[in-house]
């Protein structure tokens, strides 16, 4: 394996031969990389981590790190990592806590851009996008292919749906809808169907077409939520996407932006 003689590494951290590590970076005794992966300098990788093959970490990254929790006394936790992932400058991934479930867990083929935060117990999908400075605090759910801005700042224990996109500077306290445009313009609000990033997805028009219904009821009807949802229940659930934005709202803890 390829070590820079700057690095520290501990004799029991598990680095296959086909990993880099780059200058000055730091890796504990319980982490567990997978084939292939590249720390390009000053890295810090800590606790019980293990990633899956092809992550790139970039400088000053920090991840598997004690979470910022007052209630966290030392205990056995750790994070986790899928494949292909980008972890850009400065991000910031702490492990879980013994309350929350011991983990933190990334999907795969996700971008974590610049200066994010990934709090303790806080659980990514697949292919997401986090942009530059977004703060999730702890036991927050960001599921497959959402994308979150820059600059966001999203509260405890929110759940970003599937396919959605929050405009840079959005501050979330409650659930974001799936497929959903969300921002904060002048309050945050659902703006309505993220249109472009779901063509881009391959959504086709009759599967885009079935969404825009229900989200006609639950966004520009006069109807509150549960209005809205009985109503789309009523019809009979069309689709595999409008049954899972139906269970999705009647999940909701905190409620969803609307």
């Amino acid at each position: 394996m390829s070590i820079h003689p700057t690095a520290i590494v501990a004799a029991t951290a598990v680095i296959p031969e086909s990993c880099t590590i780059g200058p000055y970076c730091i890796v504990g005794p319980e982490v567990a990389l997978g084939e292939d992966c590249e720390l390009i300098s000053h890295v810090v990788l800590d606790g019980r981590l293990k990633t899956g093959a092809r992550n790139k970490f970039y400088s000053f990254a920090c991840v598997g790190v004690a979470p910022q929790d007052l209630k966290y006394k030392g205990e056995p936790t750790g994070a986790m990592l899928g494949d292909d992932n980008v972890i850009r400058e400065s991000v910031t991934i702490s492990r879980g806590t013994a309350g929350g479930g011991g983990n933190t867990r990334v999907g795969s083929h996700c971008l974590i851009m610049a200066y994010t935060h990934i709090g303790h117990d806080s659980v990514i999908g697949d292919h997401c996008i986090l942009a530059n400075a977004a703060t999730l605090a702890g036991h927050v759910i960001v599921e497959d292919y959402a994308t979150v801005g820059a600059l966001n700042q999203v509260h405890q224990f929110c759940r970003i749906g599937k396919y959605s996109y929050t405009g840079g500077g959005t501050t979330i306290t409650q659930d974001v809808l799936p497929y959903s445009l969300t921002s904060a313009r002048r309050e945050t609000h659902a703006y309505g169907l993220n249109k472009v990033g779901l063509e881009r997805r391959g959504f086709d028009r009759p599967r885009l077409r079935a969404i825009q219904h229900a989200y006609r009821y639950l966004l520009a009807g006069k109807m509150n939520t549960s209005q809205a949802i009985e109503k789309l229940k009523s019809e009979g659930v069309a689709t595999e996407d409008v049954a899972y934005l139906v269970e999705f709202v009647e999940k909701s803890e905190r409620g969803v932006l609307k």
